[in-house]
């Protein structure tokens, strides 16, 4: 276990893609186009927390932003709220239009999501209940920043309760003979070619070094990669990197056709002992634990697949975090 903890932290000091750090430009600008827009109070409040708030690796960031009126009636928020209405990741209108109803976004308060309560055919989109007010109020690529209705309530529910797995689904899809005959390079360096070259570059790393033990297994996979720019923010503990990486491993080869055809609710097993991912389909979206699929088939083999998601699928209370494989 330690040997692992340790080949991972230095596969993903080695191969993280450089990440530069949120211009504080950016904040500078954000500041002042806020206190002009009529969002003083979070101006100020930004202007005093920033340092405290956002971490110096965090490369870009959304921030909602409650009227005048909001703090007001609210009075000052506690940290835990702020860091509720901040995600760690530059997303526009037209990104969250796009987000099925039950996506969720991750924030600054590692305890608590955001959850999108519209639908891609809404004009209007709301999160966990509250209306984005209009166009960004900011937006230079690196920081966007919303006007919200009113703060975010941290009590919101973000999922449903996680059901039973399904007895005996551990696999769906057939296994592949003949993985025996495979050399462990050559069952991996293409698949992790391919997922570095589309921004998957700590998955990948990951799947290099399971190489003997998972062609010791000899059966098929699926990989639900988060890019590297949603890790960026998970590499701070790591003892945390096994339970990370096992928890979006299937033992079994299912490409986006086949998780379509799932009825909604359907669990399936990882390579985390005691974790499984629900699936729920909306429409042609596809939702892996309330965390939007996109985009799918980045690679696929008659022993693996690969599909790109959103955002870490975060752990739950109760998991086996001990990076074992099942």
């Amino acid at each position: 276990m330690a040997a692992l903890v340790s080949a991972v932290a230095l596969v993903l000091l080695s191969l993280l893609p450089p990440c530069s750090p949120l211009p504080l430009e950016s904040l500078r600008e954000a500041t002042h186009v806020l206190s002009n827009s009529g969002f003083v109070s979070m101006s100020l409040t930004l202007n005093l927390i920033s340092k405290t708030l956002i971490s110096p690796q965090v490369p870009s960031l959304t921030i909602f932003s409650p009227s005048d009126d909001s703090f007001a009636r609210f009075g000052q928020p506690p940290l835990s709220l702020l860091r509720l209405h901040f995600s760690p990741h530059a997303l526009s209108l037209d990104t969250l239009r796009s987000l099925p109803r039950g996506a969720t976004i991750s924030t600054m308060n590692a305890n608590h999501s955001l959850m999108v309560t519209t639908s891609p055919s809404d004009y209007q989109v709301e999160i966990n209940g509250v209306k984005i007010v209009g166009s960004p109020v900011f937006n230079d690529g690196n920081l966007v920043v919303f006007g919200i209705e009113m703060f975010f309530d941290p009590e919101f529910q973000t999922s449903a309760p996680v059901q039973s797995p399904i007895p005996g689904l551990e696999c769906v899809a057939p296994r592949y003979g003949g993985l025996e005959n495979l050399s462990a390079g050559n069952m991996f360096a293409e698949a992790c070619g391919a997922m570095r070259s589309k921004g998957y570059s700590v998955m990948a790393s990951f799947l290099g070094l399971q190489l003997m033990k998972l062609k010791g297994d000899n059966q098929t996979l699926t990989v639900f990669a988060p890019s590297d720019e949603s890790m960026v923010n998970r590499t701070g503990s790591f003892s945390e990197y096994p339970s990370i990486f096992l928890r979006h491993v299937v033992p079994c080869k299912l490409l986006a056709s086949d998780l379509l055809e799932f009825n909604n609710g359907t669990q399936l097993h990882t390579h985390l002992e005691g974790f499984v991912i629900e699936v729920m389909r909306i429409g042609d979206a596809l939702m892996l634990n309330g965390v939007p699929m996109t985009p799918p088939d980045i690679y696929t083999s008659e022993w693996l697949s690969v599909h790109g998601i959103l955002d870490v699928i975060a752990a739950r209370d109760g998991t086996a975090c001990d990076g074992s494989f099942n």
